[in-house]
């Protein structure tokens, strides 16, 4: 016997809280990541370092091998969790700073690899981070919501 949803409209997901990326050395990664965007230290440790994004949203920079194991917390259990390979964020920017976003890298010696102009408009530009993660700049207009 198979279980169906609920009847009627679901609950309210307000936002995405997290975010995770796997890397190979937290402190790295979070070291590109506040130089690059200035984003606040929330939190550190040997497994991990959480920075705060914009809005209540917070990016986790988890060393690879933290979580392949369940991990106990004084609140209760973590579940094992991972991720392999080059994974890809997006972070919003306004068409007023593409310019100075491109020269920021530029200066702070981060390779654009590429610029993308999209059909509504925007355009985006693309670069990785230490771990080889595929990072994007977007201008308004690359989604009907955006």
């Amino acid at each position: 016997m198979t279980a169906s949803a609920p009847p009627g409209k679901p609950p309210l997901v307000r936002h995405l809280l997290e975010t995770s990326l796997y890397v190979e050395d937290p402190a790295r990664a979070q070291e590109f990541y506040q130089r690059l965007f200035g984003f606040p230290l929330a939190f550190a440790d040997q497994r991990l370092s959480a920075l705060a994004l914009p809005g209540p949203a917070v990016l986790l920079l988890f060393r690879r091998d933290a979580f392949t194991k369940p991990g106990r917390t004084p609140g209760g259990l973590v579940p094992a969790h991972g991720g392999a390979g080059h994974l890809h964020l997006c972070f919003a920017i306004d068409a007023a700073d593409l310019a100075v976003w491109q020269e920021r890298l530029t200066t702070l010696g981060v390779p654009i690899e590429s610029r993308v102009h999209w059909p509504r408009g925007s355009e985006s530009l693309y670069f990785r981070d230490p771990d080889n993660h595929l990072l994007e700049l977007a201008t308004p207009g690359l989604w009907p919501d955006y």
